[in-house]
């Protein structure tokens, strides 16, 4: 192709209201990838029935070499409707000539070199390089495929659950999809949104439609998450509040995200654990999956174990008959080789017991309540870079027990669920009653979806258009009925979405398709007519 030809990468793609999303025809390879975190100590990817994570290495999933099965673009991905799926192939085709297996629209060959050549190097689609392979992960991490059909997700629970699942896919892709426009040349100097720097006239930079400033510019290597801050995978993004995002980081600031399956949680109860969120049933132990949510459990290189599991792995041998010792044991020998204690430290002599903690603990540092070390093996609770002992671990309001039960964290506080709401929770203004799902604002206040109602009749306005007169929101039907023209003709009031055209003379008006001759019917917007009484009618009709 020569230099300067440019390269029409368009795809159509019709979004619109969907009941259910079903699944999309890439595949992803993932079963017996490596693992690239602990490498050959992992034979390969086996995926656990139910968790994120490899039953073998017990690394996440998306730490093995994920790839697709094909060369998939971010709208195979996300499901969308393609209108023209000649045009994605042809797109594809086009992009592969190039030796990329994706490449910014509308530019010319030599831009597109200056753009990718401005991109980390390793980050570059080049096909057959490490570049081509982070873009293809890239697309499998900022993209999980459990946030766009319902048939890769094994816990959305009852109905409601699915119904908030739609929602969320319409929300997402109508009101925060976009892709980000390149401009090949700058007309003027101009500052990157992400690092402040200056992009010259005359260089590459990167636009979205969804920002409130359209002036808005990114380098083309700033174009990153705001949370991950890795590249927007095809310039792909996702706006909310001012910021973009990838999908997955989006998704969570929507709703939250299960660490152990990955799957959003549309259902009203979590576990809030570790300063991870999880699904009722999925705070469990890293050995026998048992439910740890209200339970005792004991925390190993930053993983959860049930006291069973932890003393069968981990406990302390016996140093005479090398049986485990259980793990509030103090002790280097066990009851039965030692029935007198005589191997045991007195713990009335204060030098012994400081002993005893030199030797067993393995993180020192005071409680904030009670003041006690933590020893190897003791129940205890792990969050925000502190160790908790499971009693100690309460509510700041009521004080509480939370235990392994959810919680939320606030200020270097921790509350139970009740009380987090009832202190620090979204009120709606309608009804004073806090807010957990199905919210709005509006002029900056939070409603319940249901309270958002119109003044007259009280029926809901969310999701549907509404007129403010004297500070009161109208549906168009009150609105009609108390506010709007009537027409002359059929009497039905004159309202409409962008504004209705109507006719107006004498104090009357009409629909344009009620302004119509008495007698012939013929239409007479802009045209000449005659009265007669309180009728219409055209100039024939007025001579016959």
């Amino acid at each position: 192709m020569a230099d300067g030809g440019n390269v029409p990468l368009d795809i159509k793609v019709t979004i619109g209201r969907r009941k259910k999303k079903k699944g999309s025809s890439f595949e992803e390879v993932d079963k017996g990838q490596p693992c690239l975190s602990c490498g050959d100590k992992c034979l390969g990817f086996v995926p656990h029935k139910w968790r994120s994570t490899c039953a073998s290495c017990h690394c996440s999933r998306d730490e093995h070499d994920l790839i697709h099965d094909n060369l998939v673009t971010v709208f195979e991905r996300l499901n969308l409707p393609i209108e023209d799926h000649a045009q994605l192939q042809r797109t594809k085709e086009k992009a592969l000539a190039l030796g990329y297996s994706w490449v910014p629209n509308g530019l010319s060959v030599s831009k597109i070199e200056e753009f990718m050549n401005s991109l980390p190097n390793n980050q570059i689609p080049r096909l057959h390089t490490p570049g081509e392979k982070y873009r293809d992960r890239q697309l499998i991490i900022q993209i999980p495929k459990k946030d766009v059909s319902e048939e890769y997700c094994h816990f959305l629970g009852e109905a409601a659950s699915n119904d908030s699942f739609s929602q969320f896919l319409e929300l997402r892709d109508e009101t925060a999809f976009g892709v980000g426009k390149v401009k090949d040349y700058l007309p003027q100097d101009m500052e990157c949104f992400k690092c402040g720097g200056e992009i010259e006239a005359g260089e590459i930079g990167i636009f979205v439609d969804k920002m409130e400033d359209e002036s808005c510019c990114w380098h083309p290597f700033c174009f990153t998450c705001n949370t991950c801050e890795e590249l927007l995978v095809d310039n792909s993004y996702f706006y909310r509040e001012g910021q973009i995002y990838c999908e997955r980081h989006y998704a969570e600031l929507i709703m939250p995200r299960c660490a152990s399956c990955d799957e959003l949680i549309f259902t009203g109860e979590y576990v809030r654990a570790m300063s991870e969120n999880f699904h009722g049933g999925h705070f469990c132990c890293e050995q026998c999956d048992k439910a740890l949510s209200g339970q005792s459990y004991i925390m190993r290189e930053d993983r959860p174990f049930c006291v069973s599991c932890y003393d069968d792995n981990f406990a302390n041998e016996c140093a005479e008959c090398n049986k485990k010792i259980g793990h509030e044991s103090k002790a280097s020998v066990c009851r039965e080789c030692d029935p007198q204690g005589r191997g045991n430290v007195n713990q009335d002599e204060p030098l012994a017991w400081v002993i005893l903690q030199l030797l067993s603990a393995e993180k020192f540092f005071h409680h904030p309540h009670c003041d006690l070390v933590a020893l190897s093996g003791m129940k205890r609770l792990g969050f925000q870079g502190k160790e908790w002992h499971d009693k100690c671990f309460r509510c700041k309001v009521c004080d509480k027990h939370i235990g392994a039960g959810s919680f939320v964290p606030k200020d270097d506080n921790i509350y139970c669920s009740t009380c987090y709401e009832e202190t620090f929770g979204t009120k709606c203004v309608g009804c004073g009653k806090i807010i957990s799902t199905g919210g709005l604002q509006y002029k900056n206040e939070p409603w319940h979806r249901e309270c958002f109602g119109c003044a007259e009749c009280g029926k809901s306005l969310y999701n549907t258009r509404f007129t403010v007169r004297d500070d009161k929101r109208l549906c168009a039907d009150c609105f009609g009925e108390r506010y709007a023209r009537k027409c002359a003709e059929c009497k039905q009031p004159i309202v409409g979405q962008g504004g209705t055209k109507y006719v107006c003379f004498e104090q009357r008006n009409w629909h344009n398709n009620c302004f119509n001759c008495k007698r012939c019917s013929v239409s007479l917007v802009n045209e000449c007519f005659v009265t007669e009484g309180d009728d219409i009618i055209c100039p024939n009709c007025a001579q016959a």
